[in-house]
């Protein structure tokens, strides 16, 4: 074998189509492009968001400007000096402080914070506490006794939620185990 004697592999190579060489090769006159418009035209096409000369979508909608974290937890906030209108001694509960119409959602952990003064002692039980807050009720004699908050992660396909389906089925197997 020689060098004149090499050819590629068959059906490895096609031959380009000729075109604009007249009506007779198939291919004549636009070229394959169809009639004259802007998709026919040479050089780039137009940019990515182009709707046609309509005002684009990316134009219509508002700035959106950083990120939202999805894991952001949000508190019911209580200030120190709501805490004073509580009898000394009581055990200031989640509840109880929505008993008292002192926080509004009970699905949300609530977190105290030192604004204000407290003279009683009192026992209080949050989801957390400011530092300000946590020296206050303790220098008026009081306990700040920390709550555990379990976040419950919600299917994010559409169908049920297996972890809201087996929640009473595991609560009843923790309550018998322990």
């Amino acid at each position: 074998m020689k060098l004149h004697d090499l050819k590629p592999a068959e059906g490895s190579r096609r031959t380009t189509k000729r075109i604009g060489r007249g009506a007779g090769s198939g291919k004549g006159k636009t070229g394959g492009k169809g009639m004259g418009g802007q998709k026919s035209r040479s050089g780039p096409g137009p940019y990515r968001t182009f709707e046609g000369g309509q005002n684009r979508l990316v134009k219509r909608m508002p700035f959106k400007r950083g990120f939202t974290n999805i894991f952001r937890v949000e508190y019911e906030v209580v200030n120190v000096s709501a805490l004073e209108n509580w009898p000394a001694e009581t055990e200031v509960t989640p509840e109880g402080l929505l008993a008292a119409r002192q926080v509004r959602r009970k699905r949300m952990p609530i977190k105290i914070l030192g604004d204000g003064e407290l003279t009683r002692a009192l026992t209080v039980k949050a989801h957390k506490f400011s530092a300000s807050a946590r020296q206050k009720i303790e220098a008026a004699g009081g306990k700040a006794v920390e709550l555990a908050w379990v976040v419950e992660r919600h299917s994010r396909s559409r169908g049920p939620n297996p972890s809201m389906r087996n929640s009473k089925s595991r609560q009843t197997e923790t309550e018998t185990a322990g």
